[in-house]
């Protein structure tokens, strides 16, 4: 069965790997699914970035460590300069360090390289469809972080100001909404389909963006914001 029948526009995804045994696999593997073509591959960030601008394709694949500019800031200006592009970042290793500025910078999700074939591609279209993708040793990470309050956006040392634009995306902003209404986890999650696990991972971003570590924080805030839009 082809993607036309499927019902489903092809997904086009650039790769950004300096490892060219990566990108060339990702490559041979992605172009055998029906519903996926790489259409560019990148061996830094800047590359990427002109790729992303000349071919304007649905994801990119990032990885982290990049000469010239690495996976960080290209996340940060593609989805800053090019918003329908969605970024999943690949990693060796799940480093906590990277964790909270990939997110900040509108990365869709976390992919470790070992991952199976299939699993890749599952998580691909997952991606297109809005799901954030957390590996359960990335969750664990990120959830220690924030108890231990490190969670603020880097140099972001109070809540974000109500006339400030706080990059939420187009599912966050769902979410926030929801929590605005009053809704729990569970009854978030049952609204949009998703784990309970899955918003708690959203919400922990939100938090992240906007600068505040608790619920309660974050209502008062994300009502202000939603005001302006009743």
């Amino acid at each position: 069965m082809d993607n036309q029948e499927m019902g489903r526009p092809m997904i086009r995804i650039v790769i950004a790997d300096d490892q060219r045994l990566l990108r060339d696999g990702l490559q041979t593997m992605i172009n055998l699914s029906d519903d996926m073509e790489v259409v560019g591959l990148a061996e830094n960030g800047r590359k990427a970035l002109e790729l992303v601008d000349s071919q304007r394709p649905d994801l990119v694949l990032m990885d982290i460590q990049m000469p010239e500019m690495d996976g960080i800031e290209c996340t940060r200006k593609i989805r800053a300069n090019y918003p329908n592009t969605k970024v999943l970042i690949l990693t060796t290793y799940p480093e906590d360090e990277y964790i909270i500025d990939a997110l900040v910078g509108g990365a869709g999700g976390f992919l470790l390289k070992d991952l199976p074939g299939d699993k890749i591609i599952s998580a691909i279209r997952d991606t297109i469809d809005g799901t954030l993708l957390m590996p359960t040793a990335i969750s664990a990470k990120l959830a220690a972080r924030l108890a231990a309050g490190s969670h603020a956006a880097p140099g972001l040392a109070s809540p974000l100001a109500p006339d400030k634009d706080p990059g939420l995306t187009e599912r966050e902003w769902k979410i926030v909404e929801l929590m605005a209404e009053g809704k729990s986890n569970r009854e978030i999650a049952a609204r949009l389909f998703i784990s309970e696990g899955t918003i708690r991972n959203y919400i922990s971003i939100i938090y992240s963006k906007i600068g505040v570590n608790d619920r309660l924080k974050a209502v008062n805030l994300l009502r202000e914001w939603l005001s302006p839009k009743n």
